[in-house]
């Protein structure tokens, strides 16, 4: 079955507190419409209609601590408790432990192996390799998977012969913090849009986005506004352009923060999980109740 898998860094269920919690205050009438005007908020372990299903995910593991970056995203990426491996939640980049586990096999080389064609639809700047080579910058978990696999990682040229998405999903920051004056813009819809488009030639599509725990990290109520407002606009495009009879669409994160614009750290918020598919399929699925549980349950679509 095909499947786009969308993972949001540093998105938790946060309170209802408008002077917090983005999720409160942002114009997402989108997400307003398919959730019959239910917010993104803690309370609700489960929740289902003919569009969605939403469950709350536990972060945490049994682990004490606040959930990171490194060992939550390993979490999803291989379906081990990496945390309690360990002996604790680590991040932002993998330690050498973590390394380990996610360059031993991860759920991109597992689908590469059952022969199904995987896409990690991200693009990145010719400096972030140039920052990669000099041993400047480190993988972080994702992209330190995907060529674990054997996958290559997408680049300038891919973003605008329109074979990969900015980060940003529009590409405005390859333009303006960049310098990338010719890079072709999109709406946030046109990025949702493409993003179904691209996905439809794949059985399995990956996008990281990151922004939104970079917001939470500054504290910043416009920012992270404006970008549940694209994000808003993104699903969408995408959710409108994808055949739900035929595919899934799964959204993530690996750990709070955005959502708890109080202070600058991760929380051990519960983290969302939106499932869009067909009801039967999405009635087929077990209960989910934690990070752990999505590795199993997304591989179980593709023997």
């Amino acid at each position: 079955m095909k499947t786009i898998f969308l993972f949001l860094d540093g998105v938790g269920l946060g309170e209802r507190d408008p002077s917090r919690n983005p999720f409160m205050v942002a114009k997402t009438p989108f997400l307003d419409l398919i959730l019959e005007g239910n917010k993104l908020c803690r309370g609700t372990p489960f929740y289902t209609n003919d569009s969605v299903s939403l469950y709350e995910l536990d972060a945490c593991l049994g682990v004490g601590g606040v959930p990171q970056s490194a060992t939550g995203q390993a979490i999803i990426l291989t379906g081990m408790n990496i945390p309690q491996l360990i002996g604790y939640h680590y991040g932002p980049k993998p330690n050498p432990l973590i390394a380990h586990y996610l360059s031993n096999g991860n759920l991109f080389h597992v689908l590469r192996k059952r022969k199904y064609r995987v896409c990690y639809l991200n693009a990145f700047p010719p400096t972030y390799f140039e920052s990669i080579a000099s041993g400047r910058r480190l993988y972080s978990a994702i992209p330190l998977a995907v060529i674990s696999a054997g996958m290559k990682l997408y680049t300038f040229e891919d973003l605008v012969a329109g074979r990969a998405l900015s980060a940003d999903f529009t590409a405005e920051g390859w333009r303006v913090h960049l310098g990338f004056r010719d890079v072709p813009v999109l709406s946030p819809e046109e990025a949702g849009n493409k993003l179904a488009e691209i996905a439809s030639d794949f059985d399995f599509t990956f996008f990281e986005y990151w922004l939104s725990d970079y917001a939470g990290h500054h504290q910043n109520l416009a920012q992270a506004t404006h970008i549940l407002e694209t994000l808003d606009g993104v699903l969408k495009g995408v959710v409108e352009n994808w055949d739900l009879t035929q595919g899934m669409i799964w959204i993530t994160s690996d750990h709070g923060n955005f959502e708890d614009l109080s202070h600058r750290r991760h929380t051990q918020n519960p983290v969302p999980l939106l499932l869009f598919g067909s009801k039967g399929t999405r009635n087929s699925i077990p209960p989910l109740h934690s990070l752990l549980d999505l590795y199993p349950t997304l591989l179980s679509f593709f023997p």
